[in-house]
């Protein structure tokens, strides 16, 4: 099979018939072999009705429906487990992605190269309390990550098949799939301009808490990518460095204390000194940091899976 198009949804009723045929007319006009996958994520309307009346009558279309609501990622995770196409397709239902921009996608995967090409919709056609908190939001990705891409959160991409095998999305990850992506190995990222359209249908289903959520996001997949088999080298670094200012701080205060005495001078106890209390503060502290590392090297040592790695498979090697 050639593609997979992975479609997460909630309440969308109304635009699902228009965008399975429209993708439909693309697929055949490419005589491209796909399938449609539909992941109702515990719609309250008739999404789910539709979908399955839409599957009587194209058997490409496929459907998985969650109880209740669990978001973009995990419908986007369980999606790419029953994928069988070389190549992955995924959009948004509100029909602002255009299926006339698989064609391209699928050359720059399957001719080009790419493991993954994330869509860039250069022209927007939303709000301005939207657009410029995105705009500060991928800036602060490209930094942190050192992938070049202009839109993450885009809901048009490709994959080549292998990517979306070997990751997997949890909690509000979807916007962090290409650096997810990286981080699993698969470093040929690009991007490509696509067309926004304007939404026809329905109304957002994202508030402006997703820019607090994903900046957490943020924090917690580049903690994850750089120290998660290995939280010592942070907790530890960052503890022994607090204790160790905490003591010569300690010491300095002590040497201080004895040396006034010595010369018999006047002095403050140390108990009435604030620096005495930052710097014990700065021991409790970093040993506190210390021992989380060293905890988390236990759990990550101990873990089932703490010796699988991903191995790309060669074919055509001689014996």
């Amino acid at each position: 099979m050639n593609i997979s198009v992975v479609i997460p949804l909630f309440n969308e009723e109304e635009s699902l018939p228009e965008l399975s045929e429209w993708i439909a007319r693309v697929m055949q006009a490419n005589n491209f072999s796909y399938e449609i996958i539909f992941v109702d994520d515990g719609s309250k309307d008739n999404s789910w009705g539709i979908i399955e009346n839409l599957a009587v009558n194209n058997p490409n279309i496929k459907g998985i429906k969650f109880r209740r609501n669990y978001g973009k990622s995990g419908g986007l995770n369980t999606g790419f487990e029953a994928t069988q196409g070389d190549v992955i397709i995924t959009m948004d239902a509100d029909l602002q992605d255009s299926p006339d921009e698989i064609p391209a996608l699928y050359k720059m995967i399957t001719e080009d190269g790419w493991d993954l090409v994330s869509g860039w919709k250069k022209k927007r056609y939303d709000p301005l309390t939207k657009t410029i908190p995105t705009k500060l939001f991928n800036w602060a990705t490209r930094k942190m990550s050192g992938i070049e891409l202009h839109d993450f959160n885009c809901g048009l991409k490709a994959y080549r098949k292998e990517v979306v095998k070997n990751i997997e999305i949890s909690g509000e990850m979807h916007r962090y799939i290409p650096v997810i992506a990286k981080w699993a190995g698969f470093s040929r990222i690009t991007e490509r301009e696509v067309h926004h359209q304007e939404r026809k249908y329905g109304v957002s289903k994202f508030g402006l808490e997703r820019f607090v959520n994903g900046f957490l996001d943020l924090m917690t997949i580049t903690f994850v990518s750089r120290f998660g088999k290995r939280p010592m080298h942070f907790f530890g670094t960052l503890g022994t460095l607090m204790f160790f200012v905490g003591f010569m701080a300690s010491v300095y205060l002590g040497v201080m204390k004895l040396w006034h005495v010595y010369r018999h001078v006047g002095a403050r106890l140390l108990t009435e000194r604030p620096s005495f209390y930052i710097a014990l503060a700065c021991m409790i502290i970093g040993t506190m940091f210390f021992l989380a590392g060293f905890l988390g090297e236990l759990i990550a040592r101990t873990s089932p899976n703490r010796n699988n790695y991903l191995i790309e498979k060669k074919k055509n090697l001689p014996a």
